[in-house]
């Protein structure tokens, strides 16, 4: 699949094969994918805390109640912040959505369904699921990843009006 129907086709998928079985070595590709993102400075501000365990995934969803496809999805991978590999610029949750939309887009080039959850900046939400994955960086947010159990319609689209060439 080329890049651009990757993203026309990618959507937000909510519900997963439930026990579906995606090889670490999958993940470890998507991770990678997101580790290409481009960063300011070349900072590289995140890390990736990455579980197949329906215990982690369960605390994760209490953390975040809108993270519900949890229940069903194969992997949760919650992307984290570093902010202080950045001391003297504050792009990190750029830098981090970059990486989190990388992994989108690759898990659709796999064959995969994702859907994103932010984190980031609503509090008591990112200390909850600190401390559901034991982490001291700044969770931005989640990505389920799954073999997909609906397709779900486009909702993105080209829209005209919104461009402005000057």
């Amino acid at each position: 699949m080329d890049i651009f129907e990757a993203i026309d086709t990618r959507r937000s998928v909510r519900k997963y094969k439930k026990g579906a079985i995606i090889p670490q070595t999958d993940i470890e590709k998507l991770l990678s994918a997101a580790m290409h993102a481009p960063s300011a400075v070349n900072s590289r501000p995140w890390e990736f805390y990455c579980t197949d365990k329906e215990d982690v995934k369960a605390a994760l969803m209490r953390a975040h109640p809108a993270s519900r496809m949890l229940e069903t999805a194969s992997w949760a991978i919650v992307v984290c912040a570093r902010p202080e590999l950045q001391p003297r610029h504050g792009y990190w949750p750029q830098d981090c959505a970059a990486a989190i939309e990388n992994i989108l887009l690759a898990a659709r080039g796999m064959g995969y369904g994702t859907c994103w959850c932010g984190f980031y900046p609503t509090q008591p939400r990112t200390d909850d699921v600190k401390k559901a994955i034991g982490c001291d960086s700044v969770p931005v947010g989640i990505v389920a990843v799954g073999v997909p159990d609906e397709e779900p319609a486009a909702k993105g689209f080209y829209d005209a009006d919104r461009v402005k060439f000057i």
